[in-house]
């Protein structure tokens, strides 16, 4: 998708690239994320390699992985990731989902942690 943006862009601006990156190279990055979420450190290191290559603005070309992010405001992979863990953790716990359909955590309704009184 970087190739087909890079091809067929010559001159992209910090918004336009912004946004045909979440729209076409984003969301294979982003794809089935509540299911399959890499743990391991190479796993996510060559998801964010993806991002990483994507220097196509050239007011940021320059610039480090993390500065190039915070230019064009974008988060980082790992981010979005538990991002998504906890609104699904939430939603869960909320019950905004079928409780006949996904389980459910039992609540604890006392203060107590780690057993103390």
């Amino acid at each position: 998708m970087l190739s087909l943006i890079k091809r067929n862009f010559i001159y992209l601006t910090d918004e336009a690239f912004v946004t045909l990156y979440k729209s076409l190279a984003g969301c294979h990055l982003e794809y089935a994320n509540s299911v399959w979420n890499p743990h391991r450190q190479g796993l996510i290191k060559d998801l964010e390699k993806v991002q990483m290559r994507a220097k196509l603005v050239l007011t940021v070309k320059n610039l480090t992985y993390i500065e190039r992010l915070l230019q064009l405001k974008l988060p980082t992979l790992k981010y979005k990731r538990l991002r998504g863990d906890i609104i699904e953790v939430f939603k869960i716990l909320t019950y905004k989902y079928d409780t006949n359909v996904t389980f459910s955590f039992e609540k604890h309704q006392d203060c107590r942690t780690r057993g103390i009184i």
